[in-house]
């Protein structure tokens, strides 16, 4: 997909969004979704998406919502930090098919790192296990401020 298109109401984070596909959530308010990636690239990857704006990418995001997504990743990544206890972590977010990005819905991802584990390759990582997803986002949920 190109950088310019239409919005896909039927990609993956909007069907999350409207309940029609599970996810397993750390926290969310009326406007920012944070929940676990079911492809993790490393023990603890958190998604944080808007649930209000249908920009596709960094260049179509209002201004406001891109605040909002940076702050809520921002206490996404402090809350991961405090749980896991990661030695690092990576924030990513794609832009276009060239650019990495796999779904066409803004997002950003919150990826713990080690310097001992291996980084996963994005979009090429086996699926999680549920209940070890809903482990992994109690306990960052239980570290949120």
């Amino acid at each position: 997909m190109t950088l310019h298109a239409a919005y896909d109401p039927d990609n993956i984070f909007a069907r999350i969004l409207r309940g029609e596909i599970p996810s397993v959530k750390v926290w969310e308010d009326d406007e920012v979704l944070a929940f676990m990636d079911v492809f993790p690239q490393s023990e603890g990857h958190v998604l944080v998406i808007s649930k209000t704006s249908r920009a596709r990418n960094l260049l179509e995001v209002e201004p406001g919502t891109l605040a909002r997504l940076a702050a809520a990743t921002q206490r996404t990544a402090r809350a991961v930090e405090k749980a896991l206890r990661p030695e690092g972590f990576q924030i990513m977010q794609f832009n276009g098919a060239a650019g990495g990005q796999t779904v066409f819905h803004l997002h950003f991802h919150v990826i713990p790192r080690w310097a001992d584990r291996p980084l996963k390759g994005h979009a090429q990582a086996p699926v999680a296990e549920t209940e070890t997803l809903r482990d992994l986002a109690g306990r960052i949920a239980a570290e949120l401020e």
